[in-house]
């Protein structure tokens, strides 16, 4: 049987622990005891844990011998620029594409973007830490990806978004059904990438009702592709998922 996988909150030598909350989940909700095991993510490694001491703030590991992971390829780096909508689906979203294998989120303040869910968003960016912690665990990843600050969309250059050879990707439906429809997967097949890849792709996606013109000028004029995802018109959690799964396909 597969052992859960935790993120440690704190590694010291061969002790590994689990703080707060996290540890509460353990403790309370999953009624942990001394001498369970589970493998534990260290940020280096994943090793063999078991649990020495439990209270319901901190829970402790003595931590064994590395496991031996399936091998895989590098890993793919999928950035997700991702507007800001109603903080519900947002969350299922950046839930969903933390477990597909996104590497870094990037909430984005549209012009679109509700005023009130734009004020909360810098609140909210530690529920999205928790979440993604939760779900990288859950998908047994070793690390969750980084949840940044949010930024207004002339932030993402300065947020060192646009820096290197990365492909970035702007979606775009108000291109779906027209003359000039390119769709993300034809993006991404006409894209060389590397066998061991350090490519990128970043992924912009927009809020309800789409990119405002203005946004989407400011996107091309700074050197992003658009693409769409095919005649119909997704919402903007299903948008970030499929291209997300698209584009983490692509660089494997």
């Amino acid at each position: 049987m597969t052992r859960r996988r935790w993120i440690a909150d704190e590694v010291t030598g061969n002790t590994a622990a689990l703080v707060g909350e996290h540890a509460a989940h353990l403790a309370r909700v999953l009624r942990a005891e001394v001498g369970q095991e589970f493998d534990i993510a260290t940020g280096e490694d994943v090793r063999r844990g078991t649990i020495t001491t439990i209270s319901y703030d901190r829970i402790e590991f003595a931590l064994g011998a590395k496991q031996r992971l399936r091998l895989r390829s590098a890993a793919p780096k999928i950035s997700l620029a991702l507007a800001i909508f109603k903080f519900d689906r947002m969350d299922w979203a950046i839930e969903k594409c933390t477990e597909i294998g996104v590497t870094r989120i990037i909430p984005v303040i549209a012009r679109r973007t509700d005023a009130h869910l734009a004020s909360a968003a810098v609140k909210r960016r530690e529920r999205w830490q928790r979440i993604v912690r939760q779900a990288a665990e859950q998908s047994r990843r070793s690390a969750p990806p980084e949840i940044a600050a949010p930024v207004k969309l002339k932030g993402l250059e300065s947020d060192g978004v646009l820096a290197g050879d990365a492909l970035r990707v702007v979606l775009a439906e108000s291109l779906a059904g027209s003359e000039g429809d390119t769709r993300l997967g034809e993006v991404l097949q006409s894209h060389s990438f590397g066998v061991q890849t350090e490519d990128e792709v970043m992924l912009a996606v927009g809020p309800e009702g789409g990119w405002a013109d203005g946004e989407l000028t400011w996107f091309y004029d700074t050197g992003w592709v658009a693409a769409s995802l095919g005649d119909t018109i997704l919402r903007a959690e299903t948008a970030a998922v499929v291209a997300t799964a698209l584009a983490f396909d692509a660089l494997h």
